[in-house]
């Protein structure tokens, strides 16, 4: 049976390669590569907020993708504004409230996204070339639930640093 001293082994051995694949995946240098090879030029963030609108099946609004991307508003808005002169996203009158505005990613913004994952689905196939589908399927399982996780994790944060009343948490000593 695993002791205290494998799991801290195991979770250390996991926070090196995941550390290790981040700084891959988001050097500007390989982001520049891939979107090369999509033939699109849009940054990091940009393709986040064009993933987020294509999974909305929809229109939405700016604070409700702000939510969503764990950002403030005004980062979105920035982003909107390149995305839109690009024409990868449009802008609609909200037709619940008259002052608001909504935003949806349209079939140029689509075509652009969809060339990206292909490129990058390219790239991650010939970095599984030899591991068993098995395995793949249990790395995708463990990496969803690490990523809902941590999702929960931000936004509980976000939220009690929102909120000044919010109780605590207090680090564990020792």
């Amino acid at each position: 049976m695993p002791d205290a001293e494998d799991d801290r082994t195991t979770a250390s051995d996991l926070e090196a390669v995941l550390a290790s694949l981040a700084y891959l995946l988001t050097r500007s240098q390989e982001h520049e590569r891939r979107t090369a090879r999509a033939g699109i030029t849009a940054a990091r963030s940009d393709v986040y907020l064009l993933r987020a609108l294509a999974e909305a099946e929809g229109a939405s609004r700016v604070s409700d993708l702000a939510d969503r991307l764990m950002v403030k508003p005004s980062h979105v808005t920035r982003q909107i504004d390149r995305l839109q002169g690009q024409r990868l996203v449009e802008r609609t009158q909200d037709t619940l409230d008259r002052r608001a505005r909504q935003v949806a990613i349209t079939d140029d913004g689509r075509e652009t996204l969809d060339r990206l994952k292909q490129a990058n689905i390219a790239g991650l196939t010939s970095a599984l070339d030899g591991v068993p589908e098995p395995d793949v399927a249990a790395t995708v399982s463990v990496l969803r639930h690490l990523v809902d996780r941590y999702v929960h994790r931000v936004r509980t944060t976000m939220l009690s640093e929102d909120d000044p009343l919010a109780e605590r948490s207090v680090p564990a000593t020792g």
